[in-house]
């Protein structure tokens, strides 16, 4: 059974979102990878000065950049990255390939990745996106998600067919991504995985050295998982051996599939939670998930604050004072709910049909001002923020340099202890999950943590991201 390198960085990735991110440091820590997670990239003296970490992620927001936005963002972070001297190299995506032409080009990041490193641009890319631990598959090139107990392909799931940034009108990822690079496309299907082992990792060899583009690879079971994560450890060994990088696009699919081929799943330590205090939950999701769970919180207790997307929001310089007052009075409503319960809801209601939709951008940076007015005012120990882009904004906003894992909870949605040079920030238990992640408990199960025994096991029963 193959093992990662015994020293030295094994994994460098940047993550396209912000709980896409902590998603790659779950796995990554499951499979005895200790991993951190920086806001900006580190430097090598940085990273030394952890010389217990052994894989390095950047949270990055991607997902909402357009192509030009991309070409300024992503080069320079790639570079970085790169200088690590971490053998794999990985862009990591959302498992349900969120990405259009114009926004979080998959396609395009792709063709940046492949600059960042020398040769790049003349080896393939690995593509892998199925994670089956997270309710994801692809057989023959398709991607099929979970929704509410039922398997859907992509372009037939209810929420990601209709997504109102990136709607999933393809489910062939080789086919949408088409539309989002030139570079050729190609396919290793499950049949291809199939067999003895040393027959598919000849075939899955030749095909990778055949390429010189982007080739997917199908993950529809444990077993092709397996067998794509001992492909992709060949790829990480060979750069080990001769200091190169082998770079990979996909969804924590990557690490899973790693994990599998080596056979280090479970090994996560967990870290001890700080006794129950206040918790403070900013959610910025409007997925039926996260309306779920706002409405158990408020059933169990949590006190609610909601705001008015379009208010926080400034459309045009005109509109910025007004908004900024609203902000500013919405922060005080929150500190004012704390200082009655030590568990507050600051809720973004789903949208009114008919009315003027809201840049999630500028919703997230709303909502990343009004945390940070509110932590400026009360120390808040454990704060959950629901939404990818929301947490990456917040995070941001809040000056935190880094995250380590604390424990496991909902797949792809750890808690997590910041690392910052803001002492009310250092050390602060922070949980930030996609707008579909977690059963209907979820905020009320993470503020009991620290309260009795309570498991983690149920947290996440539903998962996306």
């Amino acid at each position: 059974m193959p093992q990662p390198p015994s020293e030295g960085l094994v994994v460098a990735y940047y993550g396209d979102d912000f709980t896409g991110s902590t998603d790659v440091m779950e796995t990554l820590e499951d499979a005895g990878i200790p991993t951190l997670l920086f806001l900006e990239p580190p430097t090598r003296e940085e990273v030394a000065s952890h010389p217990e970490v052994r894989a390095v992620g950047v949270a990055g927001v991607s997902r909402t950049l357009s192509p030009a936005e991309m070409d300024d963002e992503l080069p320079p972070v790639f570079s970085a990255l790169a200088a690590l001297g971490a053998p794999l190299l990985h862009y990591k995506i959302c498992s349900t390939f969120d990405s259009s032409p114009e926004v979080g080009s998959i396609g395009r990041a792709t063709e940046l990745l492949r600059r960042a490193v020398p040769g790049g641009e003349e080896r393939a890319t690995a593509l892998v996106v199925g994670v089956p631990q997270l309710g994801r598959w692809t057989a023959f090139g398709t991607l099929f998600a979970t929704f509410q107990g039922e398997v859907y392909r992509l372009d037939r799931h209810p929420a990601m067919s209709v997504h109102p940034i990136t709607p999933m009108h393809e489910a062939d990822v080789r086919v949408h991504l088409s539309g989002q690079t030139s570079l050729p496309l190609s396919l290793i299907d499950v049949f291809d995985l199939d067999g003895p082992d040393d027959e598919v990792a000849r075939r899955v060899d030749e095909s990778l050295g055949a390429s010189d583009g982007i080739v997917v690879l199908d993950v529809a079971d444990h077993e092709t998982q397996r067998r794509v994560g001992s492909a992709l450890h060949r790829r990480l060994e060979a750069a080990s051996t001769t200091g190169g990088t082998a770079v990979v696009v996909g969804s924590s699919g990557v690490e899973y599939a790693l994990g599998a081929a080596w056979g280090r799943q479970g090994h996560a330590a967990e870290r001890a939670v700080r006794p129950a205090g206040t918790t403070l939950v900013v959610s910025g999701s409007r997925a039926p998930a996260t309306q779920r769970q706002a409405e158990a919180a408020v059933a169990a207790g949590f006190l609610r604050v909601d705001l008015d997307p379009a208010a926080v929001t400034a459309e045009s310089a005109t509109d910025a004072e007004d908004a900024d007052a609203t902000r500013a009075a919405v922060a005080a409503q929150v500190v004012a709910a704390l200082s009655a319960s030590d568990r507050v809801l600051l809720f973004t209601p789903p949208p009114v049909p008919g009315a003027p939709a809201v840049d999630g951008t500028r919703l997230s940076l709303a909502l990343a001002d009004i945390t940070r007015q509110v932590l400026d005012r009360v120390d808040i120990p454990r704060l959950v923020v629901a939404g990818g882009d929301t947490s990456g904004y917040v995070a941001k906003a809040l000056g935190i340099r880094a995250l380590r894992l604390v424990r496991r909870l909902a797949p792809g949605s750890p808690l997590c202890s910041a690392v910052s040079d803001d002492p009310r920030v250092d050390g602060m238990e922070l949980c930030l999950k996609g707008g579909q992640i977690g059963a209907p408990d979820y905020f009320v199960r993470i503020a009991d943590l620290g309260t009795d025994d309570v498991g983690t096991e149920n947290v996440g029963a539903a998962a996306a991201g």
